[in-house]
């Protein structure tokens, strides 16, 4: 489904990807590990069309796409669920479901029907956000907003989506639930996922394969349960300080 082949990302003069090449199979969860600073967020937003890369290639069900322009990559079938969560803390979270839609359905057809019936897909993954879908995002604990930022992603129906930190300062039992949803989208939305997740172990435990970055490069891939295996994968990001959220 995706090929990255030697690509180099930078900000101004400082580069922050280098040569870094991976690919990821349709239904696949694929996790990406590396300390802060690694060049995970830097990896998502080239693929998303944020900051493209200046050279290699970006290949998305056979069509390159590092030279499109970001919702042109939408339109294809990539959405990403930025850290943060950065949702439209203003509109509720009917009116954030929709512009998540608007693309997808508003460029491509589909109409209101079809924006009701993904928005009600949504819904059963959280029903707390069908409860909530008059409040307005900004009044939404942390772990609602990050299920709307997911929700409002999966409005465009993506055949590929890119989750950035989806547990970042949830609690644990909020994470959980978070993950839960992550492993539903794959198993039984059929959408392949791109995971960059604080938390290595848990994301080891959902994902198939992983690749660790460190510097802008890629040092290891592998399947996840040699990466949760290898010891020098546990001693830097698997340590006894890295409490496992499924243990707590």
């Amino acid at each position: 489904m995706l090929k990255i082949k030697n690509i180099n990302t930078y900000y101004g003069q400082a580069q922050a990807l280098k040569n870094v090449s991976l690919h990821l199979t349709e239904g696949e969860i694929v996790t990406l590990i590396g300390a802060n600073g690694a060049g995970k967020t830097t990896l998502l937003n080239s693929l998303s069309g944020m900051v493209p890369p200046r050279s290699g290639q970006i290949i998305f069900n056979n069509v390159p796409i590092n030279n499109l322009a970001a919702h042109r990559i939408v339109q294809m079938g990539v959405s990403q669920v930025p850290e943060g969560r950065q949702v439209f803390k203003p509109l509720s979270v009917e009116d954030n479901l929709e512009l998540g839609a608007y693309l997808h359905y508003k460029i491509l057809g589909g109409g209101k029907s079809e924006v009701k019936k993904t928005s009600e897909m949504v819904y059963a993954l959280f029903p707390i956000l069908k409860e909530r879908r008059k409040q307005l995002a900004g009044t939404l604990s942390g772990g609602e907003q990050q299920m709307l930022a997911i929700g409002r992603a999966f409005m465009a129906r993506p055949k590929l989506m890119l989750l950035d930190e989806p547990s970042m300062g949830l609690a644990p039992m909020v994470a959980q639930e978070i993950f839960r949803v992550i492993e539903n989208l794959s198993r039984e939305k059929k959408t392949t996922i791109l995971l960059v997740e604080q938390n290595a172990r848990a994301a080891l435990k959902m994902a198939n394969r992983g690749y660790v970055l460190e510097n802008g490069r890629l040092i290891l891939e592998g399947t996840a349960a040699d990466l949760l295996e290898n010891k020098d994968v546990q001693r830097a990001y698997l340590g006894k300080d890295k409490k496992e959220i499924w243990e707590r």
